[in-house]
């Protein structure tokens, strides 16, 4: 476990939500030898779904520097903080397991990092977890996610209908605009479960379908939204607006169940502070008759 505080110019952090004071300006000087690494889970919601990933991360790097963590930063003439983004959702996506890394330039305490940075976050983002990092790469962790997808003015019979369709085939091939063009890949392979989890009732009190699933992280990667128009391929199924994508999960895939574990258990293992006051982890999807 680390040893050692976090020293901040900025005294007391506002609360979060609250006007913050402006991040220092500056680039600390550079690390020639590097310290520990933490791993941090932070959570992206309401508007912030909607922000660029270059965006959110400007944001933590703010927050950092608020916080007063004590960031190593990369030699030469262009200094920048040694941190990594790790399988990031897209943009206009919930999520409840997004990650990243940061190497530190001196020891600090896991918990009161999370304590400071979350304060220092703005709304939208939280701090759910820090850990000091054992050995290894985390992406080499991130093997699938658990999805919820809410699909307005679907009804739950007719979506389904649509997912044991989309289970039955062997391949559903949908096209995605790129940089470089269209590209028409295959959606079915990829999707280990998927299943109508619920319905939910909407502003004008029509009930839309909820649909689970578990996607492992493939190149190309098979998005929420691929799923989706695969279901339109397949069954002519398409909401009447956006569908409401939430990353509940992502980690490694037991290899009994194909269920999601936590990515940072090892880590936690090892170093157990760090951790807000533990969120529901989302269970595995339960195969139904239509999941093949």
């Amino acid at each position: 476990m680390s040893q050692g505080g976090i020293g901040s110019p900025l005294g007391e952090l506002s609360r979060k939500g609250e006007a913050l004071p402006p991040a220092p300006e500056g680039t600390p000087p550079s690390t020639g030898r590097p310290g520990p690494r933490l791993r941090v889970r932070y959570t992206k919601r309401g508007r912030m779904r909607f922000a660029s990933h270059r965006d959110i991360a400007r944001a933590l790097e703010r927050a950092l520097r608020r916080a007063g963590v004590p960031v190593a930063f990369s030699a030469g003439f262009t200094p920048h903080p040694k941190l990594s983004y790790v399988n990031a959702a897209p943009t206009g996506v919930a999520s409840e397991a997004e990650y990243f890394e940061i190497t530190l330039a001196e020891p600090a305490e896991p918990d009161e990092v999370r304590v400071r940075l979350d304060d220092a976050m703005p709304d939208g983002l939280d701090v759910a977890e820090v850990v000091e990092a054992l050995p290894g790469g985390l992406a080499d962790r991130l093997e699938a996610s658990d999805w919820r997808v809410e699909l307005p003015g679907v009804d739950p019979d007719d979506a389904a209908e649509a997912v044991a369709a989309f289970n039955a085939a062997d391949t559903v091939e949908v096209e995605r605009s790129t940089k470089k063009g269209l590209r028409r890949f295959d959606a079915r392979a990829a999707v280990l479960h998927l299943r109508v989890d619920g319905r939910a009732t909407g502003e004008q009190d029509e009930t839309y379908a909820i649909l689970r699933m578990v996607v492992r992280h493939t190149t190309p990667a098979v998005r929420p939204i691929d799923v989706v128009n695969g279901l339109r391929r397949v069954a002519d199924l398409a909401p009447l607006s956006s569908p409401v994508m939430t990353r509940l999960a992502q980690g490694p895939l037991s290899d009994a169940s194909d269920a999601i574990a936590d990515p940072l258990c090892a880590d936690q293992q090892a170093d157990p502070a760090g951790r807000a006051v533990d969120p529901p982890r989302p269970t595995p999807p339960a195969r139904s008759t239509s999941d093949v």
